[in-house]
């Protein structure tokens, strides 16, 4: 049906019955790569078109996450769903679903019940914390692994700990399944065997942290773990908005001191490392402050350009104009059935000699019911009575 859409996955096929962000973001990117990929929604539709939007039709959240698919809308608890989704799964590459483990095989989808109807099959689960252990049937949400593994700690303090808004962990599994069903179909070009594919939040929350996650021998278990260099990096006010800057190596602090009206500082032995500057960051940084006082943040980012690594703190909004994301073509223009004509997020990954296909809008929900089904193999009439059993939800 889209085979010949072009890029490094052309012609796989991936059913994506995964809700909220890590399993449908992953599947966009295996989408960005050229693979067709089905969204397969209950009849109540993806959490995530209910989310709170500004948008009256269609949930911003879910035209974000899901760009690149077709929508079908299948009840698998019903028996015409459930033999529709198997039909399906037959000529499909891939299978994502973000269900607890307990869930697919009460439902005749996990992947000991599919792997016999396809053996070359990529069968990949999104869970919160994994396939075993005490907390394995649990749902996983990305601010509570966050909670769970150090990252409020980390981006507060133990005392006043911090959500990191944005879903990092969501995103970052979205790459690890991309990552993972990308590993698993190259092993099955060499080998004709499909397998299994765990992603959890959990193992995503640990990994994106690695730089921390190291506990040496002998040493106690409670020892500074945080990343950050203190002191003048960090996001400073200006006379209009405020600004980012990272002064780390002898060059740009020197650079920065000079920029900013403050040579004295650049020569002062007392602050010419990074480990000096932040135990010294009580009385630096008021001289700084003072210093950014007379331009605005966006006037300091232009005049220290190259020299001071820094950058005026923007909202999302205003990417949609920046000229670097324009010239870099991140933004571009999709028409949705029912949210109507939106800018959006173009593939993130460039590929020289396999560039991926054009994007396009998000599934309204069960758009594409019919066209998947027929694909399949299902008369007009078949889809039809299946719509009429509930099987197949109907299309809004």
């Amino acid at each position: 049906m889209m085979s010949n859409r072009g890029g490094a996955l052309a012609g796989v096929k991936v059913l994506d019955l995964s809700a909220y962000i890590a399993g449908p973001y992953g599947c966009t990117l295996l989408a960005d790569l050229g693979a067709e990929v089905i969204k397969v929604e209950p009849p109540s539709g993806d959490t995530l078109r209910q989310y709170p939007s500004t948008l009256k039709e269609e949930s911003r959240a879910f035209l974000g996450c899901n760009r690149s698919k077709l929508g079908i809308a299948l009840d698998l608890k019903k028996p015409d769903g459930l033999k529709a989704l198997l039909k399906l799964v037959e000529s499909a590459d891939v299978f994502v679903h973000n269900f607890r483990p307990s869930v697919p095989t009460r439902l005749g989808i996990s992947y000991e019940q599919l792997q016999p109807l396809n053996p070359r099959l990529i069968y990949c689960a999104v869970t919160g914390y994994g396939e075993s252990g005490p907390l394995k049937d649990k749902a996983g949400y990305d601010q509570v692994l966050q909670a769970m593994t150090g990252v409020c700690v980390f981006q507060g303090d133990a005392e006043h700990p911090e959500i990191v808004y944005g879903s990092p962990v969501d995103y970052y599994a979205a790459s690890l399944l991309a990552y993972g069903v990308t590993a698993a179909l190259f092993h099955r070009e060499r080998t004709g065997a499909g397998q299994f594919v765990g992603v959890s939040l959990l193992r995503s929350a640990l990994a994106m942290q690695s730089a921390r996650f190291i506990y040496a021998e002998g040493e106690p278990l409670d020892v500074g773990r945080d990343m950050r260099s203190g002191g003048i990096t960090g996001i400073h006010p200006t006379r209009e908005g405020w600004l980012y800057i990272s002064a780390n190596t002898p060059h740009f602090w020197s650079s920065l001191c000079e920029l900013a009206g403050l040579p004295e500082l650049a020569g002062n032995p007392d602050y010419d490392s990074v480990r000096k500057r932040a135990a010294r960051a009580g009385e630096l940084v008021p001289k700084l402050h003072q210093a950014l006082r007379a331009r605005s943040a966006c006037e300091w980012e232009e005049l220290f350009g190259e020299n001071v690594p820094c950058c005026a703190v923007r909202r999302i909004e205003d990417m949609f104009e920046h000229p670097q994301v324009i010239a870099e073509h991140l933004v571009t223009c999709l028409e949705h059935p029912k949210a109507g004509r939106y800018r959006g997020m173009t593939p993130p990954v460039k590929l020289s000699e396999s560039p991926g296909p054009p994007p396009f809008a998000a599934p309204a929900f069960g758009q594409h019911t019919r066209e998947v089904l027929s694909d399949a193999g299902y008369s007009d009439e078949e889809i039809s009575r299946l719509c009429e059993s509930g099987g197949v939800a109907s299309e809004t």
